[in-house]
């Protein structure tokens, strides 16, 4: 028996448990999502230090281990325990909705008719300049609340409603709150090339990303004020041409950021290529990514952030999930949530990549938990259920995982707990007694 060191929570006699890995592989490409880990009748141990302790049959952890020294037991029987969800691009730091531009795009309007009569990024810049520092936060809270009780217990968050130095800041300013504030595992984007500035061209906007922008990130990372992990740029034909993207990527990877940008979405610009060829961690969007892209983005290892709910409500070509997984891209799936793409669930992100993007349930969950950790650098401590890692855990009610994706829309019935460093989060009390019914 393991002595009597304390111990977090024990999740016991769960009907499946599943790993997702189970040899710390830093992701998984179509073969090794084909079978994923799961382990019936067992058991996962975490520590005071939030970390994973054990994972196992249950009689053989009961075996190692005292029921007196853990904190809290939940009995999983008849449930099943997964990775908590990892959303690997959203945008969730704005004030002032543009539900009106929804019926827009219904009447046949297209996101570049809607940018360029002033509406879409521009829309919610002029209002996200206008709110307080206090407003950005309580709305960002309530955000990532509804995402945490969807399971989601690491989320990639962007910058990029300021376009101004003095807002950007403020924007990651909110988030690095939240960071120390909440209990929802965040990785920082600064995206201030999300949209070229009404008054300047895109060199001039990219000049001061440079010279003013990035220059005032790294002194703030310095000193330990902000700390921001990913640089992102909008490179898209009429915003942020290849060359201007290439020079601000470089210049953020010279600070120490993390290449993770939006590529390739209304028209082939050779994204895939130059995020390869840079060393970028994961490109976004990439509906219109050409062959030679595909093929440089799985020698450079380098993830493809796929969107299923932007293709969907934008009545965009759906990214060729199938071809990428085939040719060997470590492909992530995002909700992309922002104002233009309101949704905060990855189970139903999951059920759309299946449906739409042909992926298997399998793939689809490798894709929104060891593949969106690897996306945002974190997959050696999020991701997958194995000894050292962040106890992050979900528990469904049902006996088998797949009734996360299998169930469109039913997961505030379906998830029972979420659970970050063995810490329960969220307790579903509304959690239906059989949620297969």
């Amino acid at each position: 028996m393991a002595g009597r060191q304390r111990h977090r929570l024990l999740l016991e006699n769960a009907e499946q448990l599943v790993l997702v890995c189970g040899r710390r592989e830093p992701y998984l490409r179509r073969d090794g999502a084909a079978s994923l880990g799961v382990l019936r009748a067992a058991s996962v141990v975490v520590g005071l230090d939030g970390c994973i302790k054990a994972v196992g049959q249950a009689d053989v952890i009961r075996n190692q281990f005292s029921e007196a020294t853990f904190e809290r037991i939940i009995d999983c029987s008849g449930k099943c325990v997964l990775p908590g969800l990892v959303d690997a691009h959203t945008h969730p730091v704005w004030a002032g909705d543009r539900v009106h531009e929804f019926a827009m795009k219904l009447a046949g309007a297209s996101y570049m008719e809607i940018h360029q009569a002033g509406g879409g990024i521009h829309f919610t810049v002029e209002h996200t300049r206008k709110a307080t520092e206090e407003e950005l936060f309580r709305s960002l809270q309530h955000r990532l609340g509804r995402m945490l009780r969807a399971g989601s217990t690491l989320v990639e968050c962007k910058s990029g409603y300021g376009l101004n130095l003095e807002t950007e800041l403020k924007m990651l300013r909110v988030i690095e709150r939240a960071q120390k504030s909440m209990d929802i595992g965040i990785s920082s984007t600064y995206c201030g090339a999300h949209a070229v500035p009404k008054g300047k061209t895109a060199t001039e906007a990219t000049d001061d990303i440079i010279n003013n922008h990035l220059p005032k990130l790294k002194e703030l990372k310095l000193s330990g004020e902000i700390h921001v992990n990913n640089i992102d740029v909008f490179c898209e034909k009429g915003v942020f041409d290849l060359e201007s993207t290439r020079r601000i990527l470089e210049a953020g990877k010279d600070i120490g950021l993390q290449i993770n940008f939006h590529g390739d979405e209304l028209h082939p610009m050779k994204s895939a290529e130059l995020g390869a060829e840079l060393g970028a961690r994961a490109i976004s969007h990439l509906e219109e990514v050409t062959d030679e892209g595909i093929v440089a983005m799985a020698r450079a290892k380098c993830a493809a952030v796929l969107l299923p709910t932007t293709a969907y409500m934008l009545r965009l070509k759906q990214p060729q999930a199938r071809k990428m997984l085939e040719e060997g891209v470590i492909v992530a799936l995002g909700s992309d949530f922002n104002p233009n793409a309101y949704c905060f669930s990855m189970p139903m992100v999951m059920h759309l990549a299946c449906v739409n993007m042909k992926m298997s349930m399998n793939e689809a969950l490798a894709a929104a938990t060891i593949n969106a950790a690897y996306a945002l650098g974190k997959s050696d401590t999020h991701g997958s259920l194995e000894v050292g890692k962040q106890g992050d855990l979900l528990i469904i009610n049902s006996s088998r995982w797949e009734h996360l994706i299998y169930q469109f829309g039913g997961h505030e019935a379906l998830i029972n707990y979420v659970i970050v460093k063995g810490k329960v989060i969220y307790e579903n009390e509304r959690c239906e007694t059989m949620s297969s019914y």
